[in-house]
């Protein structure tokens, strides 16, 4: 957002001054009491927000502010309770626009015409000539899964040098486990990608090895770890890595049994022993932890799966996280299975019944 706008860009736990943290509840430094001072606030990605911290953004936005929401509704809804974008427009109670025809820029881009596609319930156009968004026919699982280790670390590098295999290309997932879940796959795309060497240090947690080098990813919310910023403007250090906040291992310190990781190119993070059960691999990770990222390129793997989890919605937020190249290897039968399932677990906070009576007074 920074890099669109020119403007600085916070999370909302940044913006709001997140504090000192109990069992139970967020401490926030903004709220009712020292509002936010601003004359309007662009909220992006609104459909990753729960109700728990809309609650607490909205208690620190004065009456004189203008609030602007901008999301997606058709992605998937937020990890935390509620599902605060969709109740809010489904309320009636506010001004909603939406973005529906496709522009000839964004015509031009398959990635964009196929998300359209998918939402609307229709498949994709495939292997268009020139396009960005492709598909590699295999069936086997095995072979699924060599297909992706091909692409990740020989055969689109060569199309594009540009590429940094690590960096810029990411495997989404449905799901965690099976062969082509994430917990098979970053085993070995991290043997591919970072093999073991004698330069690099290495650190054995339960079965997970983390080498110097790795691609990780923060797996929880964890307001309290502490980060200093290495390079660049801005705060010099602050509180707070959040689940989905992918960064590379810098350095693992033996005698401080510490592992070092750097998120967005300027934050480090030293990470105790007792804090790594929040870290994992990332050279693969679910389409879940994807959501409110974006990758110059994305390969996803198609296969048949559970109903309640292969679903349109899970497709459609997996193509959209990509920005150059979209490859999908598989089953056309498993995308053509999640387009037509639109099965979503329902979820009751009653939020737009709330708006809508209070709107009404």
């Amino acid at each position: 957002m920074s890099e669109a706008t020119g403007r600085e860009a916070k999370t909302i736990h940044r913006l709001l001054e997140i504090g000192q943290i109990d069992d139970e509840d967020l401490d926030f430094k903004k709220g009712e009491d020292e509002p936010l001072d601003c004359d309007a606030l662009i909220l992006d990605e609104a459909s990753m927000i729960d109700i728990v911290l809309m609650n607490n953004l909205l208690n620190a936005v004065s009456l004189s502010t203008r609030l602007i929401i901008v999301g997606d509704v058709d992605q998937l809804p937020s990890v935390g309770p509620g599902n605060v974008l969709k109740d809010i427009i489904d309320s009636g109670a506010v001004k909603v626009v939406k973005l529906k025809d496709i522009y000839r820029q964004a015509k031009e881009s398959m990635i964009i015409v196929n998300a359209h596609r998918i939402n609307n319930g229709e498949m994709p156009f495939l292997n268009e000539k020139n396009k960005d968004f492709y598909f590699i026919k295999t069936k086997d699982r095995d072979n699924i899964s060599d297909t992706i280790i091909s692409l990740i670390n020989e055969r689109l590098p060569k199309f594009n040098k540009g590429w940094d295999k690590v960096k810029d290309i990411q495997i989404l997932t449905p799901m965690r486990k099976s062969p082509l879940g994430v917990n098979a796959l970053n085993i070995k795309l991290q043997e591919i990608l970072n093999p073991p060497s004698n330069v690099k240090k290495e650190k054995t947690y339960r079965t997970i090895v983390f080498r110097e080098g790795d691609k990780v990813m923060q797996i929880k919310n964890n307001y309290s770890l502490k980060w200093e910023r290495i390079k660049g403007t801005g705060d010099k250090e602050g509180l707070g890595i959040f689940n989905g906040d992918v960064g590379y291992i810098d350095k693992i310190d033996e005698e401080n049994d510490l592992i070092s990781v750097i998120y967005d190119e300027d934050k480090r993070v030293d990470y105790e022993s007792i804090y790594l059960d929040e870290l994992e691999h990332a050279y693969a990770i679910t389409i879940h932890k994807s959501q409110g990222s974006e990758f110059k390129v994305v390969i996803i793997p198609s296969f048949m799966g559970p109903p309640l989890l292969m679903n349109r919605n899970l497709l459609y937020t997996g193509v959209t996280r990509a920005k150059k190249m979209v490859v999908v290897v598989g089953e056309a039968k498993g995308i053509g299975f999640m387009i037509s399932n639109k099965r979503a677990q329902d979820r009751y906070s009653a939020l737009a019944y709330r708006i809508q009576n209070n709107i009404g007074k």
